[in-house]
């Protein structure tokens, strides 16, 4: 237990009545690849009390395991003296909320906890705020970047929170309609380990079904019921190439999408929420995929990456169930419009790499929705959609803690590799990105993701795309990876300069996802490429 007279305000009381548990994750301010999770237990009711609010590690000691879903018991020792316990869900291990202190001879890291005047909130008449002891380093000081609660589990009755829609209940009337020939649960084989759940629903092709799963694969792994990650299994099962999609969703090249307009019309904002929808498909299979690819390849990975990313899968399966309510409110459903598979090319030239990986998809894609989210729901507001604007709102809260989650991984990989985090991630912007990272940057969202400008600003991918572009009119170009049997050959990228090099970007170069943003190279009715490349909101 840390006793430093350091300590972090957490917030306002009123801020954690909604439910009774929140984890906490706290960056240090001088070294920002140094990150804690935390969790805080509020056990009373009372507003006022001081004892019931208790703060510790979310991992335990043991093994790593997440201790949001632990249960809290009462024991009484030999002298008839009682404590509160928090007791692993994954081995039982129990640990005093107090002093860490465990029957098996362990320790947890725990902080303490007060409640000061504050300045900022009222209650009974005082003003409170939460403070806690300060973890180690304690010079520098620590930063509270993101605070959730721990699921509906911990919801506090009389207190209002989020609806969300049960996946039941969110599809639209037309993939709802399928015969859902699947149980969540497979009869035959059902999956042992976190990565058997994630490469099953990696398979899954119905995004009902997808969703249902995530939901049940996160409680189990969450509550303990899945004891295994599963990465040095004898029988490990491999990610597919492309996540499949169901036969009543039309899938078509990025470049035929189409146009959604900028929100003004009922038409333009369902064509919006649509993409985005189909965006969260692609993001529930990418959580999934970091876990199923890379788990193994990395055994030293610890399970707080597991913990994250499989939280990023389940954020990822609520917002398409909110999209896809909306979507039916709106008189429209999940599939009826095209969808594309653009962003899983970025999944396929980061297939071999965990930290290109993490800078592609989490730190150039995501962050850049940052960057494009408040202007969509500027758009949705300004037409008087006041529901998809809430739904939007949530969406991108989010969306900055999977940028958090990357930032901390490939810090965290970085550190281990022995690299600069800012020359590592220019890096591999550089190697397996094209063309350039361009603003308008949200800069406060992006700092509060652990993103300074020195991560984005001034900063291009491959910089022979003009070149290569025009060179396309006049060269044959290579064709597109070949799929065959589940195999998917991809194509060999080298650093520019490096012999063997190519001028023209390989099948599938990557850019901004298009339906955050689209690729501006269109092919004029003549033929001849465009030779311009640049950016445009949907």
């Amino acid at each position: 237990m840390s006793t430093a007279a350091a300590t972090i305000r957490i917030g306002p009381l009123s801020d954690f009545l909604s439910h009774t548990r929140f984890l906490l994750t706290l960056r240090h301010n001088l070294d920002q690849s140094l990150y804690k999770s935390l969790i805080l237990f509020r056990l009373s009711d009372e507003s006022n009390g001081t004892g019931q609010i208790y703060c510790m590690e979310s991992a335990c000691p043991h093994l790593g395991a997440d201790l949001s879903h632990a249960d809290i018991e009462e024991i009484t020792d030999d002298h008839d003296q009682s404590s509160l316990v928090a007791v692993c869900p994954w081995h039982r291990y129990d640990f005093d909320l107090v002093t860490g202190h465990s029957q098996t001879g362990m320790r947890a890291c725990t902080y303490t906890c007060d409640l000061r005047s504050g300045a900022n909130v009222k209650d009974n008449g005082e003003l409170k705020d939460i403070w806690i002891g300060s973890p180690e380093p304690v010079n520098g000081g620590w930063q509270l970047v993101e605070k959730r609660p721990v699921s509906e589990d911990f919801t506090v009755s009389s207190q209002k929170s989020i609806a969300l829609p049960a996946a039941d209940n969110t599809q639209s009337s037309a993939i709802a309609a399928e015969p859902q020939v699947e149980p969540v649960v497979p009869e035959n084989n059902p999956p042992r380990t976190l990565i058997d759940w994630a490469v099953l629903i990696l398979n899954t092709s119905s995004p009902k079904l997808k969703v249902e799963r995530t939901r049940h694969a996160v409680h189990l792994f969450r509550t303990g019921k899945i004891k295994s990650i599963g990465h040095n299994s004898p029988n490990i099962q491999r990610p597919p190439d492309i996540p499949p999609r169901a036969d009543s969703v039309r899938t078509v090249d990025p470049a035929k999408s189409g146009k959604r307009g900028k929100g003004g019309s009922q038409k333009s904002r369902i064509a919006m929420l649509h993409a985005l929808a189909n965006i969260e498909q692609w993001a529930i299979d990418l959580a999934w995929d970091i876990i199923a690819r890379f788990g193994p390849q990395h055994p030293e990975l610890p399970m707080a990456f597991y913990s994250d990313f499989s939280k990023v899968a389940l954020d990822e399966s609520k917002h398409f169930s909110l999209l896809s309510q909306r979507l039916e409110e709106l008189g429209s459903h999940y599939g009826a419009l095209t969808v594309h598979a653009g962003l899983w090319d970025s999944a396929r030239e980061t297939h071999h790499s965990l930290l290109a990986r993490l800078a592609i998809i989490h730190l150039v894609h995501e962050a850049r929705g940052l960057d494009v989210n408040p202007v969509t729901i500027a758009r949705f507001k300004n037409a008087g959609d006041l529901e998809s604007t809430r739904v939007l709102n949530i969406i991108h809260h989010d969306e900055v803690t999977h940028v958090t989650a990357g930032h901390r991984w490939f810090t965290w990989l970085c550190a281990r590799q022995e690299l600069e985090p800012v020359s590592a991630f220019r890096s591999a912007v550089q190697t397996h990105f094209w063309g350039a990272l361009k603003g308008p940057f949200n800069v406060e969202d992006r700092a509060r993701a652990g993103l300074s400008p020195a991560f984005y600003e001034n900063l291009q991918g491959q910089t022979a795309v003009l070149a290569a572009v025009q060179q396309a009119s006049a060269a044959p170009r290579s064709e597109s990876p070949l799929i065959t049997d589940g195999a998917t050959e991809l194509p060999t990228i080298r650093r520019p300069g490096e012999a063997g090099s190519a001028s023209v970007p390989p099948p599938g170069g990557l850019s901004f996802e298009a339906d955050k943003e689209r690729i501006n190279q269109m092919v004029p009715e003549e033929g001849r490429p465009a030779t311009e490349i640049g950016y445009s909101l949907p």
